[in-house]
């Protein structure tokens, strides 16, 4: 069964916006569970543009679902998912001028420091994820660095115009969730995704978790965190009754 994950990241960049105390994340993250959302997803970046170390530490003793840290590896990133012990993390290329994640981890060019970060988030417990275009030696470099999971990025799905791209890119993340189950790996999907886009995707059986953010809080915006997570959970759901 699919389930969805709603990143509140964005909840965060209207707050900073006027580097103010709401709208607050936490109160956001209790809207999704209210809801029935599966999981919240949220991104620590570098230059904490937006999740903030207090948000995390929050949200870790607060969500009563699953609690999903996006991360890069570096170090102090790494020692902070140490400390805090969320119920996954979900491992991504980050660069501090992108507006947000660009591409997939490099698990090829980066193994040998994968399989590190791996190693020390399964001592504490944590589910560890990649987040990784759907190409076969990425899902292959994902599992022999011992992840548990692969998220397959759905970026070029979502920007695809016509109908051939799309029916393109939904072919490479078929293959590419067939290449993660044979290696025994748990494969999500997630960005760009929206309410316009996700059936698609929901279809593909296998995908069994769907991490979606800015569309959903953009909706918030209008309807509110709770029913617009909800119409995104019925939207997935329809397909995995």
């Amino acid at each position: 069964m699919a389930v969805l994950n709603v990143n509140i990241d964005h909840v965060a960049t209207i707050r900073q916006a006027r580097l103010a105390d709401e709208p607050d994340p936490v109160w956001a993250a209790v809207e999704c569970e209210l809801a029935g959302a599966n999981g919240i997803t949220v991104h620590l970046r570098q230059d904490r543009r937006h999740i903030n170390d207090r948000d995390v530490r929050v949200l870790k003793e607060t969500v009563a679902c699953k609690f999903n840290l996006e991360m890069s590896m570096a170090e102090p990133i790494v020692k902070i998912a140490e400390q805090i012990r969320p119920d996954q993390v979900t491992l991504v290329p980050e660069n501090r001028a992108e507006l947000t994640t660009e591409g997939g981890l490099d698990c090829v060019r980066h193994q040998q420091r994968l399989a590190q970060v791996v190693k020390r988030m399964h001592k504490k417990g944590i589910l560890v994820s990649a987040f990784i275009v759907p190409a076969s030696e990425q899902i292959v470099a994902s599992a022999e660095a011992g992840c548990d999971a692969v998220e397959l990025h759905t970026g070029m799905y979502a920007n695809a115009r016509t109908q051939k791209a799309v029916a393109r890119r939904l072919a490479e993340l078929v293959a590419g969730r067939d290449i993660g189950l044979e290696r025994k790996l748990v494969v999500h999907a997630g960005h760009g995704l929206t309410y316009r886009n996700i059936d698609p995707v929901a279809a593909v059986e296998g995908l069994c978790e769907f991490n979606i953010g800015h569309s959903i809080v953009a909706r918030a915006v209008l309807v509110g965190m709770r029913p617009a997570t909800r119409e995104m959970i019925e939207l997935i759901g329809k397909h995995h009754a």
